[in-house]
């Protein structure tokens, strides 16, 4: 019995020796699979795997590694990582892993065949990456439910290996570069459930086969579909989205559209040519709530049964020929959508409406915040009911046919920020009551009949920055109080029968990019203080009663383009610094007192007679049909010459002799200076090695916020008064500098304050140890957010950081004492704050440094793909270096592209990308897609936009330094493109 339990027991043993061994080998085989494919991403990016996939530790201890009962691997997640290299075959070998997910990385190459064809592999996600060519022919695991592949750059035609996956309910393919039909075979899938192809290159006609899937969600936005969309799509009962918007489908829509649908909640169909009707139908899908089929060819009324949709809360129907059924001139519809008590947005714009706004809407919910119905032949007076709309931020009613008084009730609104009332036929005057709305930015009353005084409590509101009044018939003079609005960026008060002068103070306004004052009564001289506008644009002061002559001085605003003096009274010469202008695109000085030389210089050789007809004796060349201008009398020369004689030399003597006095006491006291210490004790407000090791838990990995070329950066906080800081600590190639050079450089970078640059608050230097103690942004570099597909920058949060960062480098190259060079503009190194305010970093540090040799060193402080091409072949160092990375850096945050994307090579760069599509008509392929997501109305407004931003960025990239232009033409530029842009209306969420 004893020899039997002895056996049993070895036996046992044996067997749990075999599974350790078993286990043992599984493991080994899923570590071999793991490290190749560590060992297939680039280190740098791979840092922290590199000390965390260890193979002295198991597996299943791993980041990112969870693995099963039988301690074989499940789950690989490594999103949102920073990985870059390519797809390692040898994860194929992963035989029990249920989940992969690498999204979010810059992962590139092609994707290996057998990736998706691991027998156990449940849910796949390779979003957010570069992977390119197209997809592997071997069909997907037998029980694959879910593939990602957003975001990425696959091509050729939809994958056939697809077809294969029967057991699919999730597929997701937008953002890539697809081309050809869309299958019918998809319809084979049975189990798929949800369908993303939005955003690629599909071409032909929707198949009626998707109609036989029992989907849930389908979206193919944003391709090239043609014809009409099938009727049985419409009747896919299990629907909640369909987002077919973008496309170029045509034909009409079913009279039942809605009956088949019970389940719908998001329903877009805007950007194609549809006509028709919209059925009233439509109501019967009772759960919508968000519907749009803005910008196609839709007529007749729109349905009044609209207003049984309890959930809806988006309603965008604008650029249609849509018209309204009224009931004693009211629009009808619009009472029935005050019954949807979840309504946020309302856009009906530029249709046909003919008729006028009930009192009703101020049955409005207090939900609605943007109410939107311009061009639409609106008739009729606003209803003072229009102030219950409480939590609304604009009134959109421009370009109607609305008439009789501004209702003051409108003042009680105190979330506007937007009124555009322009183009209509109003009457009376401005309500006072406006002048309690204290979050108004825009003020747009142009074009109507209204008359009388303007407000003087109008200049109350500090937040306004553009007031369009012109072409009314306003009267008094300006209040005095308006030049105290010192954020104003467009003030218009053209064509009215205002009076009195334009006083010194208007200098207060210079921000302005648009002043407008012709066609009024103005008299007086015309203020020289007008040149302190460097980003005005246009300037209008035409047909009034100036006198005096041109102010000289206004060839230092650089950024005019419009400018117009005809008829006044004006007298003297042509200022020749006018030539200096170089934006300057017209000019009409008619009809005043003019004489001397008409100048010929820099914009001038453009100008026509057209420009200076009718003055007193203006004289010039043949072209202006104007006399020719005498030679200079022998009594200015001779004038000239005694002045040069008597008075210039003596003064001249005395300069040089003052000159040689100062020279002397400063060699003085240089010499007083060097002679001091060389190793000063702790300078300025310098923090001791301890404190900073104290505040970073001695630079623990786990503080580590990025690496750099010249350093890491540590998150940090003090004990003592509880201040979050980030630490700058540099390479010891560099710590090695001399002490005494660094702290007093650290002294004047100290110094260096801009809203836009982050503060340096203190130092520490060492013998081998040098750092920076930084102000800390908690929203991380530009960069993260750049190549993120789950950080999303909207368009006007882009362009203001692209002028965050132009404002920053106008300040080191003009504005501040000393010019500073930052040598390696990159989105890396702008952080952002909580306001998403942008702020660069890393400024100076090439001067940090400059004992060990300032061109050899910066050369190795600047990033492959943004430096200038005379800063990498030669070392030059200039402002205008700044000025090419920073063309770069705009590219990169339009496009969405590095420009050391490997789609970028010999041949082709992010630069020559962007410009072939700029003069090929084709700017939407270059556009970073996640700008447009979900945007259909402002399409036309954003791609306006964000092709004059690559202008700006084409004029910073000539290969010619000297061509280049400056920060100070950036920011002019980039704040009139953001003017422009916001004069159409921008959604909340943009």
């Amino acid at each position: 019995m004893r020899t039997l339990k002895a056996c049993i027991h070895f036996a046992s043993t044996i067997l749990c020796v075999l599974n350790f061994l078993a286990i043992c080998s599984s493991q080994s085989i899923d570590q071999d699979a793991l490290l190749s494919f560590k060992n297939n991403l680039i280190p740098d990016s791979s840092n922290f795997l590199s000390q965390n996939w260890s193979a002295r530790a198991s597996v299943c201890s791993w980041i990112g590694i969870t693995c099963g009962s039988n301690q074989r691997v499940t789950t690989l997640n490594l999103r949102s990582f920073g990985l870059k290299g390519t797809l390692s075959p040898h994860l194929g070998n992963l035989t029990f892993l249920k989940s992969l997910d690498i999204s979010n990385n810059s992962l590139s190459g092609f994707i290996p065949s057998n990736v998706f064809n691991m027998s156990s592999l449940e849910v796949a996600n390779v979003s957010g990456n570069s992977f390119s060519g197209s997809l592997p022919l071997e069909r997907c695991g037998a029980i694959m439910k879910e593939l990602y592949m957003d975001y990425n750059e696959l091509s050729g035609p939809f994958p056939s290996y697809v077809l294969g996956c029967m057991n699919l309910e999730v597929l997701s393919m937008r953002d890539n570069k697809f081309l050809g039909n869309i299958p019918k075979e998809v319809s084979n899938m049975t189990a798929l459930k949800r369908l993303n192809l939005a955003n690629n290159m599909f071409i032909g006609e929707l198949p009626v086969e998707l109609a036989s899937l029992q989907l849930e969600d389908l979206r193919i936005f944003g391709c090239n579909l043609t014809g009409p969309i099938p009727p049985a799509i419409f009747n896919i009962s299990s629907l909640e989205v369909l987002l077919l918007a973008r496309n170029n489908f045509s034909g009409y829509l079913p009279p039942d559209l809605g009956n088949g649908l019970p389940n719908l909640r998001m329903f877009f169909l805007s950007m194609n040519s549809l006509r028709g009707r919209i059925p009233s139908s439509i109501a019967n899908a009772s759960l919508l709530e968000q519907l749009g089929m803005s910008t196609n060819f839709l007529n007749g009324p729109i349905p009044s049964s609209l207003g049984s949709l309890k959930n809806l809360r988006q309603l965008v129907f604008g650029l249609n020929n849509l018209t309204a059924e009224t009931v004693n001139g009211e629009m009808k519809f619009l009472t029935s959508l005050t019954n949807c008590r979840s309504l946020e947005l309302l856009e009906l714009s530029e249709n046909n409406f003919k008729g006028t706004l009930p009192s009703s809407i101020g049955n409005f919910s207090d939900s609605l915040t943007i109410f939107n119905i311009f061009g639409a032949q609106v008739r009729g007076s606003i209803p003072s009911t229009i102030a219950n709309l409480r939590n609304v931020h604009g009134i959109y009613l421009d370009s109607n046919e609305l008439t009789g008084p501004i209702p003051a009730s409108i003042g009680n609104m105190k979330q506007l920020d937007r009124i555009y009332l322009l183009h209509n036929k109003l009457e009376g005057g401005i309500p006072q009551s406006f002048c309690q709305l204290n979050n108004l930015w825009d003020l747009f009353l142009s074009d109507n009949n209204l008359s009388g005084p303007i407000p003087e409590c109008l200049a109350e509101i500090k937040s306004l920055r553009r007031i369009l009044l012109d072409s009314n018939r306003f009267n008094s003079s300006i209040p005095n109080n308006f030049w105290s609005l010192y954020d104003l960026v467009g003030l218009n008060l053209s064509s009215n029968l205002l009076v009195g002068s334009v006083p010194l103070e208007i200098k207060n306004l210079d921000q302005l990019r648009e002043l407008g004052l012709s066609w009024n009564k103005f008299s007086g001289v015309i203020p020289s203080s007008i040149s302190s506008f460097q980003s005005l644009v246009y300037l209008a002061l035409d047909h009034n009663d100036f006198q005096g002559s041109i102010p000289q001085s206004w060839a230092s605003s650089l950024s005019l383009e419009f400018l117009d003096l005809s008829s006044n009274k004006l007298t003297g010469k042509i200022p020749e610094s006018l030539e200096d202008l170089r934006y300057l695109k017209y000019l009409n000085v008619s009809f005043n007192g003019l004489e001397g030389e008409i100048p010929t210089g820099g914009s001038f050789s453009n100008f026509t007679t057209s420009s200076f007809m009718n003055n007193f004796a203006l004289c010039g060349e043949a072209r202006f049909q104007v006399p020719q201008c005498e030679e200079v009398s022998k009594s200015k020369s001779s004038l000239k010459s005694s002045l040069i004689k008597y008075l210039l030399l003596p003064c001249a003597s005395l300069a040089i002799f003052l000159l040689l006095i100062v020279g002397f006491l400063f060699l003085k006291r240089r010499k007083q200076k060097l002679s001091s210490s060389e190793e000063p004790s702790l300078s300025w407000n310098e923090t001791s090695y301890q404190k900073i090791l104290q505040a970073t838990d001695s630079l623990s990995e786990n503080n580590l916020l990025g690496r750099g070329s010249s350093g890491s950066v540590y998150k940090g906080i003090f004990p003592d008064d509880g201040l979050e800081i980030a630490v700058k600590v540099f390479h010891m190639q560099y710590a090695g500098g001399r002490t005494k050079s660094f702290n007093a450089e650290c002294v004047v970078l100290s110094n260096v304050r801009h809203r836009n640059l982050v503060r340096i608050i203190s130092s520490c230097s060492k013998t081998n140890f040098k750092a920076l103690v930084l102000e800390y942004m908690p929203n991380g570099s530009l960069d993260k957010w750049l190549h993120s597909h789950y950080k999303k920058l909207n368009l006007l949060q882009r362009l203001n950081i692209a002028i965050d960062i132009a404002e920053a480098l106008k300040y080191l190259h003009h504005d501040h004492m000393i010019q500073i060079v930052h040598c390696d503009i990159k989105p890396g190194n702008v952080l952002l704050d909580d306001d998403m305010v942008a702020h660069v970093c890393d400024f100076g540090i090439a001067k940090l440094f400059q004992k060990r040799g300032f061109i050899a060193q910066t050369k190795t402080l600047a990033t492959i793909g943004y430096m200038a091409p005379e800063f990498g072949t030669e070392g030059i160092v200039s402002t205008r270096g700044d000025v090419y990375s920073y063309g770069i850096t705009l590219l990169e945050m339009f496009t969405g592209k590095k420009p050391t994307s490997e789609m970028f090579g010999e041949g082709m760069s992010l630069k020559d990308w962007v410009y072939k599509s700029l003069h090929g008509n084709a700017i939407l392929d270059v556009i970073d897609p996640q700008l447009f997501i979900g945007e259909d109305k402002y399409l036309t407004a954003m791609k306006q936009c964000i092709a004059s931003i690559f202008y700006v960025a084409m004029d910073c990239l000539s290969n010619s330094s000297q061509e280049r232009i400056s920060m100070r033409e950036v920011v002019t530029r980039l704040d009139k493109v953001k003017v422009i842009f916001q004069a159409f209306y921008l959604p909340k969420d943009m």
